[in-house]
């Protein structure tokens, strides 16, 4: 993430560890993250945390996100800046609940941008903000950040594709296909040769 645009936080019980505020991320030691409660009162901590602390708690609470991550990553946040919402294009983007919207612009660190990325959330992993950045949620930070990774790469694909021509969409039906055939097929997990019906070389 560029200088200290970006934040992300990690639920541990009742409470929140949570990047802070003004910090460029990747010069962060231990010592630096702030830890607060579910209503966001500083526990432990020299550090303010971030600004988005709304953001992140409104997830948690309202969704039982386990970690929280934000980013002004480039091709999400150009998607954010054109778009009300990030159509369904590849079957991979059902990991983040299909299609991700877009909420409508709100000053950072406000409650409505917290209110509005919350309600956004609802069954699902993802959401852009517009002319700002994503948000994504896991069941822990490495989960969250690779959802945000997913998002980032499916928002490269979308303004690709339209850049050529009118990108093909995947409507419900396909959509549910997938499912169908995730659940049936146990695809992304690794399995052994005999589990997938394959026949050894001969």
């Amino acid at each position: 993430m560029l200088g200290t645009a970006g934040n992300l936080s990690q639920r541990s019980g009742e409470l929140v560890a949570i990047t802070p505020t003004g910090a460029v991320l990747a010069e962060l030691a231990a010592e630096d993250v702030c830890v607060v409660d579910l209503d966001g009162s500083l526990i432990d901590g020299s550090l303010a945390p971030t600004s988005e602390l709304e953001l992140h708690l409104g997830a948690i609470r309202a969704h039982g996100a386990g970690a929280v991550v934000h980013t002004h990553a480039p091709m999400s946040t150009a998607a954010a800046c054109v778009l009300d919402e990030l159509p369904c294009v590849h079957y991979g983007m059902l990991a983040l609940g299909g299609a991700v919207p877009v909420v409508a612009y709100e000053t950072f660190g406000t409650p409505a941008l917290a209110a509005a990325v919350t309600a956004a959330l609802e069954g699902r992993t993802a959401a852009l903000m517009a002319n700002h950045g994503a948000v994504t949620v896991g069941t822990d930070v490495e989960v969250a950040a690779e959802l945000s990774l997913l998002l980032e790469w499916a928002a490269s694909v979308y303004l690709h594709a339209a850049a050529a021509g009118a990108p093909r969409l995947l409507d419900e039906q396909q959509q549910a296909a997938v499912l169908a055939t995730i659940a049936e097929r146990g695809y992304g997990s690794t399995q052994t040769a005999s589990a997938v019906g394959a026949q050894p070389d001969r």
